[in-house]
């Protein structure tokens, strides 16, 4: 049921749905329900949203929002992003309260996953 004034959906451009999907179906464990040729809907994602068919991409240097998922094992995740046909855009690197890195998905979008585990204790003195 939706909330009033909450965030519901989301919807990201993608050049090849099919890819795009086989990525986050292998990556994420992502489900997904196409409404015609051009559009595919995401769910298991923690928010609903879905895919469009267009040549454009979401990018952090051209001005997007950044969509970031979690994981409870970074290494693994990023491990898997690029087994799956990812290019990691940003290493991992540490931030007050996590570590996170950045990826582009097979059709162009990034992405982050952060995590609060595996932290180093001795990073910060």
């Amino acid at each position: 049921m939706s909330t009033h004034h909450r965030i519901d959906y989301v919807e990201l451009p993608a050049r090849d749905l099919e890819i795009t999907k086989q990525f986050f179906r292998d990556v994420f464990g992502w489900g997904f329900t196409d409404f015609g040729p051009d559009y595919t809907a995401f769910e298991d994602a923690g928010l609903m949203g879905g895919f469009f068919r267009d040549s454009q991409a979401s990018r952090t240097d051209r001005g997007a929002a950044l969509v970031v998922l979690y994981s409870r094992d970074l290494e693994q995740t990023q491990a898997q992003v690029e087994a799956a046909g990812g290019r990691i855009s940003k290493a991992i690197f540490s931030f007050p309260g996590g570590r996170r890195f950045q990826f582009f998905e097979p059709s162009g979008n990034e992405f982050a996953v952060w995590s609060d585990q595996g932290m180093d204790e001795t990073a910060d003195q």
